[in-house]
């Protein structure tokens, strides 16, 4: 009884479902008339061509064709009409059919972001990337320590860098003259024979004055 009473006054049935019944029953209305549109548009023919070879010998049999060829061409109009409308309605529903489609995926598609995202915000975010970039510095300035232990700390001044190893290029260029002018003499033959006797003289002197020490003491 139930089941009598809902059919009657039309159960509610699936929007998806009832649209692909309207469609298919569109198309199947759209095939129809264009097999009559064809038939038509041959029965024009005929009754042309039997216009056209009474026209001379039996002018009623052609006046009557042609009455006939112009009932058919408004018939053709009509259903030319007809299948224009059903095809506005095809495209329509198939238009509401996938932008409802369309809908109900973006509508999954916002409740899983809902899902994933939870409670964030973009304040959360925004603290969330702010801790993140402190944490990515802090490892850089740890990585840098790490690979260069020596300079850790110190800010190097390249001018001040460059003024020193001038000065100790100056310094060194000093030593170096310096030791140029002290540097021994390369003396002829016989002058080197004269300074080798003079030790000799010297000791001489020195044993004498031991030699009077000696006698003193005595």
């Amino acid at each position: 009884m139930m089941a009598s009473f809902m059919s009657y006054f039309g159960a509610r049935r699936d929007p998806k479902q009832s649209a692909r019944d309207a469609i298919v029953g569109l198309r199947q209305q759209l095939q129809m008339l264009e097999k009559k549109e064809e038939y038509l548009q041959k029965k024009i023919d005929e009754e042309l061509k039997k216009a056209k070879a009474n026209a001379v010998t039996n002018k009623a049999v052609a006046t009557a064709a042609l009455k006939r060829k112009k009932m058919n061409e408004t018939e053709l109009d009509r259903l030319a009409g007809t299948r224009m409308q059903l095809e506005m309605q095809v495209n329509t529903l198939e238009s509401a059919n996938l932008n409802a489609e369309t809908m109900a995926a973006m509508k999954k598609a916002s409740e899983a972001l809902k899902v994933i995202h939870g409670n964030m915000t973009i304040e959360k975010v925004d603290a969330e990337m702010a801790a993140m970039q402190e944490q990515r510095d802090l490892a850089n300035e740890i990585g840098a320590a790490i690979s260069d232990p020596m300079n850790a700390g110190i800010d190097m001044d390249e001018d001040e860098l460059k003024r020193e190893l001038e000065e100790m290029e100056e310094e060194v260029l000093n030593d170096r003259l310096a030791e140029a002018d002290h540097a021994p003499v390369h003396l002829p033959p016989s002058a080197t024979r004269t300074k080798d006797k003079q030790p000799e003289v010297l000791d001489d002197e020195e044993a004498q004055l031991r030699e009077l020490q000696a006698a003193l003491a005595m």
